[in-house]
């Protein structure tokens, strides 16, 4: 791999916001949209792209700080951009948006960075595996029945053998609704639940063990994810089979610290549009590996693809319905599904993206 001579030239952003399929809710929150933020960074003859899921007025930090950071910079020198944007967000505030526009842009220089080197991304992290395995994740507490059914059971009909589905809005009707979802996919698919941190501890107990007669595998935030003592507790107290998950609102290494340490999880959530892009995903992901716990990506499941090829205890990423239907709408060159898992396509430099520009323009807001 040959040094190239190059500098960043031009920074630029964009967001787009666009509707949901039908309205949707989990255990705490309702939406009807989702914000899509693009970064696109210029330089040596090459254009870059990366984005998160954020707020639009993510646009305007990537404008002023962030871009002072990179005009005139080496932009093959990753760490250095990173550590400079983070600190070009001291007296802003790192956490949270700050640190989901970060990720746009270092999405965007590791896409620069692989068209000027003819590499693809997951050539230049290297490879721990060629597939990424997935589940599919949706089933909002805000579908009836025949929705929630059809859409898990379209998943497990493509191959996907786990699904995840929205707990929590209405306690006293899950118990039902995940017996519903069972029904749905058979004996043999992992069926697991996301309640967005809606129950108390004592009903998390109690919910656990209801959910358990369904064989559900996986119980995700049962409890507020700032409830360290109170997911511990969860953990300890689980059926057996049944893991407890949490972790994709850490924004950085000592968020993720705190979690493991704590022993708060059986599998570690991590989401790259949070948490500062790839490098930060990296971060996390080696201080799982360090408390011998696997982890799983949260939502953005094309983008995933690539930073989870290198991850060594990888449980699966997330295919999230929302995310799929938004990144198969905006860009060409995505990762093949393929059996249950996501390959990425080694021969296409960078990231491989291409966003369709005209299609999406209707979406745009800023």
């Amino acid at each position: 791999m040959s040094r190239v001579d190059a500098t960043i030239e031009q920074v630029e952003a964009r967001a787009y916001r666009v509707p949901t399929d039908q309205p949707e809710a989990d255990g705490t929150l309702e939406w009807q949209a989702t914000t899509l933020v693009v970064a696109i960074i210029r330089g040596g003859g090459s254009e870059g792209m990366g984005y998160t899921y954020a707020h639009g007025s993510a646009t305007e930090l990537i404008a002023a700080p962030l871009a002072a950071c990179l005009i005139g910079a080496d932009p093959l020198d990753i760490p250095a951009l990173w550590a400079s944007m983070q600190r070009a967000l001291r007296n802003i505030g790192r956490p949270g948006l700050g640190l989901m526009a970060v990720a746009a842009v270092e999405h965007a220089l590791w896409d620069l960075k692989g068209r000027l080197l003819g590499q693809s991304v997951v050539d230049l992290l290297g490879r721990a595996r060629t597939a990424v395995p997935v589940y599919g994740s949706g089933g909002f507490t805000s579908y009836d029945r025949e929705r929630l059914q059809h859409q898990l059971a379209g998943w497990v009909g493509q191959g996907i053998s786990r699904v995840k589905m929205k707990v929590g809005a209405d306690p006293a009707g899950d118990p039902a609704r995940v017996r519903q979802a069972r029904e749905a996919v058979g004996p043999d698919a992992a069926l697991m639940v996301d309640a967005n941190g809606a129950f108390t501890r004592q009903h998390a107990i109690k919910m656990a063990d209801a959910f358990a007669a369904e064989r559900v595998c996986w119980f995700e935030e049962p409890v507020s994810s700032d409830d360290l003592e109170g997911l511990a507790a969860l953990r300890d107290r689980a059926p057996a089979g049944m893991a407890v998950a949490a972790g994709e609102y850490g924004w950085d290494a000592w968020y993720f610290r705190r979690m493991l340490q704590a022993g708060a999880v059986d599998v570690l959530q991590i989401d790259s549009t949070r948490c500062g892009g790839f490098s930060g995903f990296l971060q996390a992901a080696a201080l799982a590996q360090a408390h011998g716990v696997p982890v799983s990506a949260h939502c953005a499941p094309h983008l995933h693809a690539h930073v989870c090829s290198a991850v060594q205890r990888l449980a699966h990423v997330e295919y999230f319905h929302d995310h799929v239907r938004i990144e198969s709408l905006f860009f060409d060159g995505l990762p093949l599904l393929r059996g249950g898992s996501l390959v990425v396509d080694p021969q296409r430099p960078g990231l491989g993206l291409t966003l369709k520009r005209q299609d999406v323009e209707r979406f745009r807001i800023h």
